[in-house]
């Protein structure tokens, strides 16, 4: 299942690297939000991605399923 996950801020070198573990995970800013986008395989693994943002203190904006990750773009990491 693929998500597009929604915080508030700029993510730190340190939660990209974070959300890097995860599989097929994409951090894209667009102020004054960032997005991420993953491929999630389970339950279990979205409760973590969750968490992990949490963690670090971010806000979370908005989650939503979507149908396919978006395909990468310059300037995007």
């Amino acid at each position: 299942m693929n998500y597009e996950f929604r915080v508030h801020g700029r993510c730190s070198p340190q939660l990209r690297q974070a959300v890097g573990e995860f599989s097929e995970v994409r951090v894209v800013p667009a102020p004054p939000e960032t997005i991420i986008y993953g491929a999630v395989s389970d339950q279990a693994q979205l409760h973590g991605l969750l968490l992990l943002l949490e963690d670090f203190g971010l806000q979370i904006v908005s989650v939503h399923r979507i149908p396919e990750l978006p395909r990468t773009e310059a300037g995007d990491d």
